[in-house]
């Protein structure tokens, strides 16, 4: 049975008189800031330019500083930058200023993983990732709960990596909720692999393909979004509240048996060999070798699907069914 570790399991102490900077304000960077201040630790902004995020950073009550500064400045420094600049940061900004003893932390796996980042042997590299996006993180928080999330330690040159990863999970409000540990390598591949086949990836062909296949067979495009793309928000809440039983036993008999079984058909075992081969690819690295490689060229493939889909008959149509929908949203 896994370990879960919650509140009574983690302590402040380990990390409570050391100065932390997190470097990035973005989704995950504004919330850990927060969050981290307000359980009292003290807490440094390094950014890479004075934007929008520095703006934010000093209404917010900090005093952001330039990257390189605040890693100056820190005993534990904390990148909630995205994947693909990391290694460029590290490299220009951080590793030049590391000290022995330091702390490198990260939100995700990828970059350690990969070994686009390679530590020094003389520092802590260890990992806390909520599963949940930053403003959830912080909203929880807030209200007092906390997002679940998984620590992993890739080198322990104190001995108490895992003490202070439990640390900073406590500050973000995870270990209210629980927390479990992994490590780097399952972290990433399953994380990458769920993005892809699952949460992002397969779950928008999935509605997609549905959509497009109503639609070419002559039925109203709002009605086809609306049995194919917008439901789905209802049913995934079952989900995730209930479980797939739950789900199930919520709606018609007709849809249980329906599911059950066209459901297999659709999803047959050869979409599980085609989803067995994308792991393979994020397992050997083949992913993220062409990620680099695509991210380097200015990820044209990137811009022009993401053009593709602001374009498409899908999205229009959300538009119009979306702003119907919010009409009948109750007051909360």
């Amino acid at each position: 049975m896994v370990k879960i570790y919650t509140d009574k399991d983690a302590s402040l102490e380990p990390i409570k008189d050391k100065t932390i900077a997190v470097l990035g304000y973005g989704s995950q960077g504004h919330a850990w800031a927060l969050n981290l201040r307000d359980s009292g630790l003290k807490v440094l902004v390094g950014l890479e330019r004075e934007g929008k995020s520095w703006e934010q950073a000093k209404k917010d009550g900090f005093n952001p500083m330039h990257t390189e500064d605040a890693v100056k400045n820190a005993d534990i420094i904390i990148f909630l930058l995205p994947d693909m600049v990391q290694r460029t940061v590290y490299l220009e900004r951080v590793k030049p200023h590391l000290r022995s003893g330091n702390d490198l932390v990260f939100a995700h796996g990828f970059n350690i993983h990969y070994r686009l980042i390679e530590p020094p042997k003389d520092v802590d590299v260890y990992m806390i990732a909520p599963k949940g996006p930053g403003p959830i993180v912080r909203e929880y928080f807030v209200k007092g709960g906390g997002v679940p999330a998984l620590v992993a330690v890739h080198q322990n040159y104190s001995g108490k990596a895992l003490e202070k990863a439990l640390a900073i999970a406590k500050a973000l409000g995870a270990t209210r909720a629980g927390v479990i540990e992994t490590t780097f390598k399952e972290e990433t591949e399953t994380d990458l692999f769920g993005e892809q086949v699952d949460l992002v990836g397969g779950i928008t062909q999935l509605m997609r393909s549905a959509f497009q296949v109503l639609v070419e067979a002559g039925y109203q495009p709002e009605i086809a979004y609306y049995e194919t793309i917008n439901e789905m928000k209802m049913i995934v809440d079952l989900i995730y509240e209930k479980g797939f039983s739950g789900m199930f036993k919520a709606v018609s008999d007709t849809a249980k048996y329906g599911g059950l079984t066209a459901g297999k058909y659709v999803i047959d075992e050869s979409v599980k060999k085609r989803m067995k081969e994308v792991l393979d690819r994020i397992r050997s690295g083949e992913f993220a070798n062409q990620w680099i490689e695509e991210y380097g060229k200015g990820a044209p493939t990137l811009v022009k699907g993401v053009q593709e889909l602001e374009n498409s008959l899908e999205e229009k149509v959300g538009r119009e069914v979306r702003e119907i929908s919010l009409r009948g949203k109750p007051k909360s």
